[in-house]
């Protein structure tokens, strides 16, 4: 399997990691704050989002042999950055956020289908900036979803004693 391959089914697998840890989620759901300090999980959608973004943005400098400028400088951190991109994006729909979502990452997969494989592998600038930006960042908000999830009640539930014996599905 070339090393295209290898990264697209890399990359692949923690995306769908990423979607699945929100799948069966009602609106209301995603738009409950608290996931990851106040943000929602539509929060965060639109985060990892912004930062596909990013990458979008950077990659091409990357490939040409430029350094694009540090958060530091351009928005006093990445902390900055983050909430500054957060506000822009508060008032998106959830609709507004998947399609977003969608597209921007259909166009960072056309983005690296279309670069010089000897770019894909190894540790170059490339790979690394595409790491920090996507399939190494999709896991931490995966994970914050996942045990934020775990930590809730389960929506509907009721409680076993309160379930039907007639159905098998109470306590002995």
């Amino acid at each position: 399997m070339d090393i295209r391959r290898k990264l697209l089914i890399r990359l692949d697998k923690a995306w769908c990691a990423f979607k699945e840890s929100y799948a069966g989620l009602s609106d209301a759901d995603l738009l409950e704050p608290g996931v990851t300090g106040a943000w929602s999980v539509r929060d965060i959608i639109a985060h990892v989002t912004t930062w596909e973004e990013e990458a979008l943005r950077h990659l091409p400098l990357v490939l040409m042999g430029k350094r694009p400028p540090r958060y530091s400088v351009t928005h006093g951190g990445i902390d900055a950055f983050n909430a500054k991109t957060t506000e822009q994006k508060k008032n998106l729909s959830l609709l507004e956020v998947f399609r977003d979502q969608e597209a921007v990452h259909h166009r960072l997969i056309e983005l690296i289908e279309g670069v010089a494989a000897d770019q894909l592998g190894g540790d170059t600038r490339f790979r690394h900036r595409l790491r920090l930006d996507t399939y190494g960042h999709y896991p931490k908000h995966a994970d914050a979803i996942k045990k934020w999830r775990e930590r809730r009640p389960p929506t509907g539930a009721t409680s076993p004693t309160k379930r039907s014996r007639s159905t098998g599905t109470g306590p002995p």
